[in-house]
């Protein structure tokens, strides 16, 4: 009598809990500091990392991971342009991140064990997935990682490339001599003057490299993929109402390219909700913001402003790009990718 008693009242708690309406969430340290400062403190990059940081010469930045930072400051202060782009190297991006000089990394950043446990970071879910390649000299006849026994690597210095490189070719017996660089003009610059017979790096980078070489064709980028590596959005740890609106904001661009919300179609689309979890995500019904901390409109006015995973992905590194970088594993899971969105409840 007693145990049904227990779980009755249980039951009628809990059933009691679910009917209250949900409660503002607490934003955490980190977005309330940015929505009182008004803008997001987020990377860029010391020069240019092609495709993925651009600064041209009027000082103004484009690439993927700008837009990223793009989206993030639409979904919490509502406007693109509420966006300060600070310049750091990559051995430059974890103190600065420490220190508070920055809010956050979005910079190609590999998630790995030591950086996730020994340097105070917490990982957003990955925003996009980067293969590890190796570029080589045409004429040097290569096709294999094996074929560079005893050669010179290009790598950047401070970067995960640095321990997938020396892991691959150890295991395999392949000695080499690395060469590093600190900024991506400089490493460039060497491949192109033939100080080094290989550039090892993230896929996308060396596409574009290749691309951008006083001569394309004499360079050739291996079958051989050293590593598939996570590349995911950095905070600092213990910040969880920061990570939360980070995931959210990632899988509100993949759930828009999912349902075919794009920039230009989203207001029609908001108009129209065909589903239920449409009009949440679009903030046509109430409740989407509430939880995070942000206003209910927050994935509206980042579509507006950024478009979905797709559009960002296609005018920054895809066909709509200079560089026509295949998308690959960073498909829809619907298309034979990895990348998915979270469920909308």
């Amino acid at each position: 009598m007693i145990k049904s008693t227990i779980k009755t009242v249980a039951a009628a708690a809990m059933m009691a809990g679910l009917a209250l309406p949900a409660s503002a969430a607490d934003p955490g340290p980190t977005i309330t500091q940015i929505q009182e400062r008004g803008s997001l403190l987020c990377t860029s990059h010391n020069g240019s990392y092609l495709g993925f940081a651009e600064v041209d010469d009027d000082g103004k930045w484009s690439g993927f991971d700008i837009e990223m930072c793009k989206a993030l400051a639409t979904a919490i202060l509502g406007n693109p342009e509420a966006l300060q782009l600070i310049p750091v190297s990559w051995a430059q991006r974890f103190p600065a991140l420490q220190s508070g000089d920055i809010d956050v990394i979005i910079k190609v950043t590999g998630w790995t064990m030591s950086r996730d446990t020994e340097l105070g970071l917490q990982y957003s879910r990955p925003y996009f997935i980067g293969p590890t390649n190796i570029l080589v000299r045409s004429d040097l006849g290569a096709t294999t990682p094996e074929d560079l026994e005893g050669g010179v690597f290009c790598i950047n210095a401070g970067t995960s490339i640095e321990r997938i490189v020396a892991d691959y070719m150890g295991a395999r017996g392949i000695t080499y001599e690395a060469l590093n660089f600190e900024k991506a003009e400089e490493l460039r610059a060497a491949l192109y003057a033939g100080r080094c017979d290989a550039l090892a790096g993230f896929g996308p980078f060396l596409a574009a490299t290749r691309f951008n070489a006083p001569d394309p064709e004499g360079f050739t980028i291996l079958d051989a993929v050293l590593a598939l590596e996570p590349e995911g959005i950095a905070a600092r740890e213990g910040d969880d109402g920061f990570i939360d609106v980070i995931n959210w904001m990632m899988s509100a661009l993949l759930m828009a390219e999912e349902n075919g919300i794009t920039q230009a179609n989203v207001d029609d689309i908001r108009a129209n909700p065909p589903s239920a979890s449409v009009e949440r995500l679009l903030g046509a019904s109430p409740g989407v913001g509430e939880r995070l901390g942000l206003s209910d409109d927050w994935a509206y006015n980042m579509i507006k402003a950024v478009g979905n995973y797709g559009e960002i992905y296609d005018r920054t590194v895809g066909e709509g790009s200079v560089y026509k970088l295949p998308r690959g594993k960073n498909h829809l899971w619907s298309n034979g990718g990895l990348l998915y969105p979270l469920v909308l409840d």
